[in-house]
């Protein structure tokens, strides 16, 4: 199984900004189909921000403009820039990896559909 450990969350003041690291030691992440998601208390596990296979990107309507998603395909790290933070934004963080199925990855909209899922990591904004 890939294992993926997530790290860079904490709490920060509403307008402040945090980099999420997302490592996969072993694993060679241009093989696969990576992501962003998050999770609020209450609420449904949701898309931030994915790659699709020809390595586009998708973001949630919510974060547009303001995080960004890359990839170091050396160091196998998956990132996750975060700008212009707002309290809403307070969820535990997950990166998650799927294999591409028939040069198909899953959609922002499809988090069941990854296979692998990190820890988490707490991002609090006030």
């Amino acid at each position: 199984d890939v294992q993926l450990v997530e790290s860079g969350g904490g709490s920060v003041q509403a307008g402040g900004s945090l980099r999420l690291s997302c490592a996969a030691p072993g694993y060679t992440y241009d093989t696969y189909c990576m992501g962003w998601f998050r999770q609020a208390p209450g609420k449904e596990r949701e898309g931030v921000a994915v790659f699709d296979f020809s390595g586009g990107t998708t973001y949630a309507d919510s974060v547009q403009d303001r995080f960004t998603i890359s990839k170091d395909d050396a160091d196998n790290t998956l990132y996750l820039q975060m700008n212009g933070l707002k309290p809403e934004v307070t969820a535990m963080y997950y990166c998650a990896a799927d294999p591409p199925w028939e040069s198909e990855c899953p959609s922002i909209g499809a988090p069941a559909e990854f296979d692998y899922w990190g820890q988490g990591t707490q991002v609090t904004v006030s």
